[in-house]
């Protein structure tokens, strides 16, 4: 689609506004410690996020983006890493440099803004409210709100027809493939970011309509293509 000005832009949460890894390794290499196991380090887990806690912890368990582990383990491993998370959504994590700019700017533009994440909203709500994002945010779906989660067009949907814009006035800004994916499935503008977490590839490979060094580029790239 032809880039236009939106009148709500949507952010996907983790490797986009946030920088949550810090967080999450600490809390997936502490349940392996309690399970007797060897830390993963931080290196890996950027590798691995992406596709939500579930996934996440079966990466460490079994050093691998697509096995398979033990189920007792699992579920094991799984109550010590929410409870372990739960304490620790945000002291380590930080906003990434640009994105308060970016949302002031869309704020004093009256452009509206919301939080699409595949992240639970039991980790959700505390990481927007402790790092000061909430007051920026109108309207949040995480990974649990509804039956389906990007790269599924509906948490898009969804928000865009609570907000009440059309689809062809949205725009999805995320740094995963999953997020262009579902952008693109919803007749939204898709707007990547290349700092984050898509599993060592190019985001440049999904084809956004747009491509933002930081969310503080929006003011001039969406300026730019919306008069070009």
């Amino acid at each position: 689609m032809l880039p236009v000005m939106p009148k709500l832009v949507l952010f996907d949460l983790d490797g986009t506004l946030v920088d949550s890894v810090p967080d999450l390794a600490f809390s997936l290499d502490s349940t392996l410690q309690s399970l007797g196991m060897a830390p993963r380090g931080e290196v890996a887990v950027r590798r691995w996020v992406g596709n939500g806690i579930e996934r996440l912890v079966k990466r460490g368990l079994t050093n691998d983006m697509e096995a398979e582990p033990e189920g007792e383990l699992f579920a094991r491993a799984m109550a010590i890493f929410r409870a372990t998370y739960a304490d620790n959504t945000s002291q380590r994590s930080q906003v990434y440099p640009g994105v308060l700019e970016g949302l002031q700017w869309l704020q004093s533009r009256g452009i509206r803004r919301a939080c699409v994440t595949n992240k639970a909203k039991q980790f959700t709500e505390p990481v927007l409210m402790q790092l000061g994002l909430s007051d920026y945010l109108e309207y949040v779906v995480s990974g649990d709100s509804l039956p389906k989660r990007k790269p599924d067009p509906m948490p898009l949907l969804h928000v865009a027809e609570v907000l009440g814009v059309e689809a062809c006035y949205c725009a999805m800004v995320g740094d995963s493939m999953h997020d262009i994916q579902a952008a693109k499935a919803a007749g939204f503008m898709s707007i990547a970011v290349p700092y984050g977490y898509n599993h060592g590839i190019d985001i440049a490979e999904s084809d956004p309509d747009l491509l933002v060094s930081s969310i503080a580029d929006l003011e001039r790239v969406l300026l730019s293509a919306s008069v070009g």
